[in-house]
């Protein structure tokens, strides 16, 4: 069976091991697993929260930046393995934030349900999300509960 994989993904020449795994579990009838897209510049924020996604039985993908969730998010809508929602820190460190970000994607997807995430709980996107695009609404530092109760009322 790896060496099945390891010929499709040589032969289709596709970077993302990934979406090849789900066409092959979706070829044998498997249910695939919703994904979520986490964009945090901090890498154990990231990592940690894709831990806690994957304890709630989410595959959860990190990016850094919001030019890396645009299009981390097109590739995978496009490929037909799109994403259950997006979680996005409100501010990035010299890149594209979840203020910026969530009208691009929102452009691009106007289905996206986009959260906002923050250590900063009072600030105006958190406090009014809906205002900016979000759908939502989770706070520093994560709380699996949290995640799980926003998750399972938008997917």
């Amino acid at each position: 069976m790896l060496f099945g994989i390891l010929q499709l993904i040589k032969h289709f020449e596709l970077n993302n091991v990934q979406l090849v795994i789900e066409k092959l579990g979706a070829m044998q009838g498997m249910p695939k697993m919703k994904k979520v897209l986490v964009m945090d510049d901090e890498e154990m924020v990231g990592e940690i929260a894709c831990q806690m996604l994957g304890f709630l039985g989410f595959e959860g993908v990190h990016v850094y930046d919001g030019s890396a969730a645009l299009q981390e998010y097109k590739v995978h809508q496009e490929s037909g393995s799109p994403f259950t929602a997006v979680i996005m820190d409100l501010t990035i460190q010299g890149g594209m934030g979840g203020k910026e970000a969530v009208g691009e994607i929102l452009a691009f997807d106007n289905k996206a349900q986009v959260f906002v995430s923050s250590g900063y709980s009072t600030d105006p996107a958190m406090v009014n999300f809906a205002e900016y695009g979000f759908a939502g609404a989770i706070a520093k530092p994560f709380d699996l509960a949290a995640i799980q109760e926003i998750l399972n009322r938008f997917s």
